[in-house]
């Protein structure tokens, strides 16, 4: 799970039924955890090199789905093939060229106090232009925010500090620090430079930022050839800090500690005019690679409700080989992250595919690619929906990384409480002796952070589940994540609980199946922030009182 810019991600594992024999009309259908055992095993092998996106080991990851697919009996999304075709681009920073942000005369090399990215759009940029700093550079009509107000921004850097103003409820907050990159080119801004918060730097330090700096940009080719971006206005962009952070503010009457402290105090910080002259010079080399989205299709039964289409997901890549990972072992297997997922997804496609009773609405089933590139291959989706005859998404069920290595007592239902999609998970979970419980980790904003926000930001609800922190969950969750979490350890050497993974397959089937059978399909609710800004004009649903 993860992209590369986040801590966590969340979500799924899976497993297999044990017989041939449908379950009982309200029975849950009988899951054995054998199969899933036997396909995490296989996809987290060290045959498979990680799976990165765009690998020879990603490719086998793929066939086996698509075999796997196959022998259920499912359909070809598209016409005689089970792949979606996704064309990557990889952009690279040229060593010969070192990159670096010139601010007032003073140069600052990629590296020290400045942390600046590969640009997948230009191979080479000299981009001079002033600055003014935007407090955290985020605006939202509903929230009556806007930190560029009364600001001009036209062909300047916005300079901004990291994450969203202290009192917004997490999800929004992480929504807003997400898309400040869309502000500021709502503003007329040509770049953005971000100053890291305190709060940012407590949890991701500055020497780890910086060896993200040298991390390949990777994004997907659109129509033109070139690297998709939903920001095309916005090109450089650049973190800063320490003496690169005060040449900035120098003589604005401010300093990075004032700013910081105000962030922290959780003070709104109006933004003023920046004095220094900023230039930013890069020189980027840009490749492309093949890659594809698994897609499997399962026609529903209900001539009036079949064109409306469930999806159920999960990423197939992975990190790949890292020549730097500590130790002898470099292959980042994923057997957690998310070969589980997978796993889960197949159990439920068996479910589905030979119960003897079809959904009314149509299921359809994604291994994507590059998730841990930046949701690279559910965004690709999204944007190249595949609903055949003129079909529509109307609920994404998601399955990325529960942690499996005990018996989880309850989960977590992100998404849940912002459309009716949260009766349907809280049913599901009452029936497998579950219960739910809230965002233990807010300040993650996880609800934004895994491939079903990609359908969300095309206004449709989602959910995914992670597993909960009752019981011994706590422990055992913060244990992966500090040990395991995007490390060679995430493999099949962990402790897996094999039958906590089939009622996490059951608890998703049973999602899944009210979904595809109910009347209506999901609707965000009423004032709800995600439904409002992604999906204004469709009909929502009255929230119901909690009791």
């Amino acid at each position: 799970m993860g992209v590369r810019c986040c801590l966590i991600s969340a979500c799924a594992l899976s497993l297999l039924i044990s017989g041939p024999a449908p379950a009982a009309k309200d029975e849950p259908p009988a899951l054995s955890s054998g199969e899933m055992r036997a396909d995490v095993g296989f996809l987290a092998d060290d045959l498979l090199e990680g799976r990165d996106a765009g690998t020879r080991g990603y490719d086998l990851a793929a066939r086996y789905v698509a075999a796997r697919f196959e022998a259920l009996g499912l359909q070809q999304a598209l016409p005689g093939s089970w792949y979606q075709p996704v064309t990557l681009t990889i952009a690279e920073l040229d060593k010969d060229v070192p990159p670096s942000l010139t601010i007032g005369g003073r140069r600052f090399n990629n590296g020290d106090d400045v942390v600046i990215s590969a640009f997948g759009r230009e191979p080479g940029q000299s981009i001079e232009a002033q600055a003014v700093f935007v407090g955290h550079g985020v605006a939202s009509v509903r929230e009556k925010i806007d930190d560029y107000a009364g600001l001009d921004l036209k062909g300047k850097f916005a300079v901004a500090l990291s994450g969203a103003p202290t009192g917004l409820p997490s999800e929004i907050g992480a929504h807003l620090a997400a898309e400040k990159v869309m502000a500021a080119q709502a503003a007329g801004a040509i770049g953005l430079i971000t100053i890291p918060s305190e709060n940012q730097l407590a949890r991701v330090p500055w020497a780890r930022l910086r060896e993200r700096g040298g991390d390949p940009a990777v994004s997907w080719a659109d129509v033109d050839g070139r690297s998709f971006s939903r920001t095309p206005a916005v090109v450089a962009s650049a973190y800063a800090n320490g003496a690169a952070a005060e040449a900035l503010l120098a003589g604005a009457g401010s300093s990075l500690e004032i700013v910081r402290k105000q962030a922290a105090k959780g003070m709104r910080m109006k933004g003023f005019p920046l004095r220094p002259t900023v230039r930013l010079e890069r020189s980027n080399r840009v490749r492309t690679t093949a890659s594809r989205n698994v897609l499997a299709l399962l026609p529903g039964s209900d001539p009036a409700l079949a064109k409306e289409y469930v999806l159920l997901m999960a990423h197939l890549d992975h990190l790949g080989i890292r020549p730097g990972a500590k130790g002898q072992d470099k292959i980042y297997n994923g057997a957690m992250d998310n070969a589980a997922g997978v796993a889960t997804m197949l159990a439920v496609a068996k479910v589905f595919a030979q119960e003897g009773k079809r959904p009314r609405r149509s299921i359809l089933f994604a291994a994507v690619t590059a998730e841990e590139d930046g949701l690279l291959g559910s965004q690709f989706l999204a944007k190249h929906p595949v609903t055949p005859s003129g079909g529509r998404m109307v609920a994404v069920v998601n399955l990325d990384m529960p942690i499996l290595t005990y018996d989880f007592k309850d989960v977590i239902a992100f998404g849940a409480e912002h459309s009716t999609l949260g009766p349907i998970v809280r049913k599901a979970a009452e029936q497998s002796g579950i219960t739910l419980s809230r965002d233990p980790l807010p300040d993650e904003g996880l609800f934004t952070r895994s491939d079903h926000y990609r359908f969300v930001q095309e206004g449709v609800p989602a959910v995914f589940l992670m597993t909960g922190f009752a019981g011994q969950g706590r422990e055992a969750f913060r244990h992966f994540l500090k040990t395991d979490y995007h490390q060679p350890s995430d493999q099949m050497s962990l402790p897996f609980h094999w039958e906590a993974a089939a009622k996490f397959a059951r608890v998703n089937y049973a999602i899944a199946r009210e979904i595809a059978d109910s009347d209506e399909a999901p609707r965000w609710y009423l004032g709800d922030f995600f439904g409002d800004e992604f999906a204004p004009a469709a009909e929502k649903a009255a929230k119901p009182s909690i009791k």
